[in-house]
């Protein structure tokens, strides 16, 4: 093809392009030069093979196959019996071409596609339908794909995650507090010589609480673990001040590897990192080394406690009563997540679930992204409950696995 049919053809084609746009088929710039470098590969002497590339390229929806097909069949028509490659007239100069009038409108569209001749094609109304996103919504975790799980991640990214606010000790300077800054009051008076006609005022500084996740990753969680490090990853990364365990047999810190931006690596750090994977459950043991290890550093300043956990503890449940009441004692507030809260047939009254249940704030499923959704409403007015809670002296008397 010689360079001035070349012109000719680039030509055809942006106005081609033009006309899908105007016929209601979004069509980018990028993807015109991306079908102007493909033809340079396929040629143009196969009309098919010309029109399958130009489907690929510059179709994106299902719904406009039939509408690109009908209009490529006829813009591209060659009149006369003529090839499509062969050399039209020279076109005008720029001063005496005329503007260009859209040869495809939807009104044309709507003409062609009244013609006796057009196939009729029934749509079917999904207007009471389910979206994939609500389906994902209600579906367990349990019963998920990998390719749903994936979508699950994305979701709960666009989530907004927050900890609920505390009023600190700290004060800054501000019009409506209700305190007088008399630091700023006594430096406007050494300057002005007298007393200044307004009195700085000054409130409490208000910020985040911090959110301390512990979860389980013994066996009896196994399927359900990989899920909940991707959650708490998203929950590191939208929120500013958390600390990330995980327990099974033993306690193991997991901050610094979830503070990775890329997921799959930080997955990969923590799998390296923890040696006790799909084991055995001691909640009461391991919760005792993290209130005396890590309680005073992480659960200052009121932090939120998230444990995620079936509750099926091996160990000694008068530990693991004793633990939780040391838990919650110095926690703001403890709140339990439980995948299998979820079913019908399912209470809390077996295992080292029925003698945490007494230190526990907030008891929410996690089975399932709505439920996920509640926990965050939950996390975000995240309070104590008027429970009483013995002093951490004191022993609970425990019978058949329930305490007294």
């Amino acid at each position: 093809m010689s360079v001035e049919a070349g012109q000719v053809f680039l030509h055809n084609l942006l106005a081609f392009t033009r006309a899908l746009r105007s016929a209601g088929i979004r069509v980018t710039p990028a993807q015109t030069s991306d079908l102007t470098r493909a033809l340079g590969w396929v040629g143009l002497d196969h009309r098919e093979e010309v029109f399958r590339t130009a489907r690929a390229l510059l179709v994106t929806r299902k719904e406009d196959l039939a509408l690109f097909e009908m209009m490529f069949r006829r813009f591209w028509s060659a009149p006369d019996g003529q090839a499509l490659s062969r050399p039209q007239r020279r076109p005008p100069a720029p001063r005496e071409r005329r503007k260009p009038e859209s040869r495809f409108t939807i009104a044309t569209y709507m003409a062609f596609k009244a013609q006796s001749a057009m196939e009729e094609r029934d749509i079917a109304d999904r207007s009471g339908t389910f979206t994939d996103e609500e389906i994902l919504n209600s579906k367990r975790f349990a019963d998920m794909t990998p390719e749903e799980l994936a979508s699950v991640r994305r979701l709960l990214e666009r989530m907004e995650w927050s900890a609920s606010l505390r009023t600190t000790r700290r004060r800054t300077p501000h019009h409506a507090g209700r305190d007088i800054h008399m630091r700023k009051v006594l430096r406007q008076a050494s300057r002005l010589g007298t007393i200044p006609p307004v009195l700085p005022r000054r409130k409490r500084v208000v910020k985040p609480r911090p959110v301390v996740l512990l979860a389980d990753i013994s066996g009896s969680m196994e399927k359900y673990s990989r899920l909940v490090l991707q959650f708490f990853h998203v929950l590191a990364r939208g929120m500013g001040d958390v600390e990330t365990f995980v327990f099974g047999t033993r306690l193991s810190r997991i901050t610094p590897q979830l503070r990775l931006r890329n997921v799959d690596r930080a997955l990969d750090e923590v799998s390296r990192h923890v040696i006790d994977w799909a084991g055995g459950t001691r909640i009461g043991g391991s919760l005792g080394e993290f209130n005396r290890r890590w309680g005073r550093r992480v659960l200052r300043r009121g932090a939120v406690v998230v444990m995620i956990s079936d509750g099926c503890d091996r160990g000694d449940l008068e530990s693991l009563a004793r633990e939780m009441r040391r838990l919650r004692h110095r926690a703001h507030a403890v709140i339990w997540l439980n995948p299998y809260m979820g079913r019908a047939d399912y209470t809390p009254v077996v295992g080292g679930m029925s003698v945490a249940i007494s230190f526990v704030d907030q008891l929410l499923s996690a089975h399932n992204v709505q439920s996920l959704q509640e926990f965050a409403h939950a996390l975000a007015g995240a309070r104590r409950s008027g429970r009483s809670v013995r002093r951490p002296g004191r022993r609970p008397e425990v019978r058949q696995g329930v305490p007294q």
